[in-house]
């Protein structure tokens, strides 16, 4: 039988022992988006629905032969960078993206969760900023992080805006702040600026503690629409819907924040 063509995607990312995120979470999205889906594990993570216990990130020099592994073999049609952590890895990563052929690079910036809790130390956020930012195609910050990245404030939508000016500076060709941290109104309310053009994208919220991955799955999504080639505003906007059904239908395991139905179609009749 003649093999299916398909676009492939690679995730650079840490594994969720719960399943809700990380790398699982974008093996899962691009699967729905009938991406083939490769990974690069940069981290080892002993989680659940409730939370974090551990955390043991792998040798640079392992996750960039995981890279090499891939790229050596498939053609990469759209890279997610998810959790790098600290600054040997972050360089390492990023000097390896910069001389290897690859598509679009959406990144997001693990610097800070939802909640506001600081992940990364000030090297790493350094590097991220210097190193990192200046390779993506789109740059997925959250509120917080979109905070530490423009040095300001952010609680309205023109403190959004101002952000992602300030942030676009910095090197990425695109960038998309985030507001499902954001205060009323606003939470699911994103920014997008490419430098020249600025739009507010807006999806009516889902009330549920059940959010676990959505970070994560967004930009994995983006990736995966852009391996197929959509254009970058119409793959965040397509990415934003389903995280937003993805939302509606979590899964039902663990006892705290349950991750989001990637497959959510197989979720109901």
């Amino acid at each position: 039988m003649k093999p299916f063509p398909v676009a492939t995607a690679l995730t650079i990312a840490g594994s969720d022992s719960g399943g809700g995120a990380g790398i699982q979470a974008d093996l899962r999205t691009f699967s729905f988006h009938r991406v083939h889906g490769t990974s690069a594990v940069t981290a080892i993570t002993a989680q659940n629905t409730r939370g974090v216990t551990r955390v043991d990130l792998l040798p640079p020099e392992s996750v960039t032969a995981q890279v090499d592994a891939v790229v050596s073999d498939m053609r990469v049609d759209a890279v997610k960078v998810g959790m790098l952590a600290q600054r040997p890895l972050i360089e390492a990563v990023a000097d390896q993206l910069s001389r290897v052929s690859l598509g679009p690079i959406v990144v997001d910036p693990v610097m800070v969760s939802r909640a506001g809790s600081r992940l990364i130390d000030d090297a790493a956020v350094d590097a991220l900023r210097t190193r990192m930012l200046p390779l993506a195609a789109i740059l997925t910050p959250n509120r917080h992080e979109a905070k530490l990245l423009a040095g300001m404030d952010i609680e309205t939508l023109e403190d959004m805006r101002e952000a992602a000016r300030r942030i676009h500076a910095l090197g990425s060709r695109v960038v998309l702040v985030k507001g499902g941290g954001m205060p009323g109104a606003l939470r699911g309310t994103d920014v997008w600026f490419d430098g020249t053009r600025m739009e507010t994208l807006s999806v009516a919220p889902v009330d549920t503690p059940n959010t676990h991955g959505t970070g994560c799955t967004l930009s994995a999504a983006i990736a995966a629409r852009l391996a197929l080639g959509a254009p970058p505003l119409e793959a965040v906007r397509l990415a934003k819907e389903y995280v937003t059904s993805a939302l509606r239908y979590p899964l039902a395991v663990g006892h705290g924040n349950g991750p989001i139905g990637h497959f959510f179609p197989l979720m109901h009749d």
